[in-house]
Order: C-alpha cells, then sequence, then structure tokens
C-alpha cells in the first residue's frame, strides 16, 4: 500500500510503539528549530503502521538499527545507522532522524523507495536493500 504526498507516491511505513512515542515528542519539540524537517517526520509518523516491541513482521528501518540503501539517481549504495540526534556522527555513519535523509528512511521496509526532498530542495528517491541488528548508540 502507498500514499501520495506532494505529487509523490510513498511506501506503506511501519513504526514500533515504543519509537512512534518518542518520535512523536521529538517531532513537537523539533518545531522551533527545525520545522521543516520535524513537519516531515509528523508526517510520517502520522501515515504509520504502528507495531507493538515485539512483532516484527518483515524488516524496516528503525531507530539504531543499520540501513544499507541505494540512491536510485547515482546508483550509489551507503550504510548508515538511524539514530536520535544526540547520538548523530556523520563520521561514524550515523545519521539522525531529524535530517531529511533519516526523516525519510524511518519505518521504510526492505525493497521498498521513498523519494525525499533534500535542504536545498532537490528530489532524491532512494531504495532500502538491507536493515541490520541494533547499534549501541540508538
Amino acid at each position: 500500500m502507498t500514499t501520495r504526498s506532494a505529487g509523490r507516491l510513498k511506501p506503506r511505513i511501519t513504526i514500533l510503539a515504543a519509537d512512534h512515542e518518542r518520535l512523536s515528542t521529538l517531532a513537537r519539540a523539533a518545531t522551533n528549530t527545525v520545522p521543516d524537517v520535524a513537519a516531515v517526520l509528523s508526517e510520517e509518523l502520522d501515515r504509520a503502521r504502528i507495531v507493538a516491541d515485539t512483532k516484527r513482521a518483515h524488516p524496516f528501518v528503525r531507530m539504531g538499527h543499520e540501513v544499507e540503501f541505494r540512491d536510485d539517481a547515482a546508483g550509489t549504495v551507503r550504510k548508515v545507522t538511524l539514530v536520535y540526534p544526540e547520538n548523530a556522527d556523520i563520521g561514524q555513519g550515523r545519521i539522525s532522524v531529524l535530517t531529511p535523509i533519516g526523516a525519510a528512511l524511518i519505518g521504510v521496509g526492505v525493497g521498498e523507495s521513498i523519494s525525499w526532498e533534500t535542504r536545498n530542495g532537490e528530489i532524491k528517491r532512494l531504495t532500502v536493500l538491507q536493515v541490520g541488528g541494533d547499534e549501541a548508540a540508538a
């Protein structure tokens, strides 16, 4: 199932209940500091299918987990860990969920693609290739 946003189709996303609660609080708190990303994150949370922490029917991007994805236009593949802002360190491959790409990745399933807008307004499309296990710095 997909939804349409700003003329682009978005895949159905899944978020763990515990992550949804913390991310909702984070999005509200970030409204004054990074309103554009906070709005995108809130939109993603609003359309997410929320599952219990113990139910993981299919692999999807979760907080504190490594994700491998492909930039569909460039064909490049990256592996990063999606983390909360206080644990972000791009040099260590840990990207914040309060970045445009982080907000786009949350909840996307393996094999699914999503379009997202960079801070300079460029539209990018990525495909999630693999989701790994927990990292210490979620």
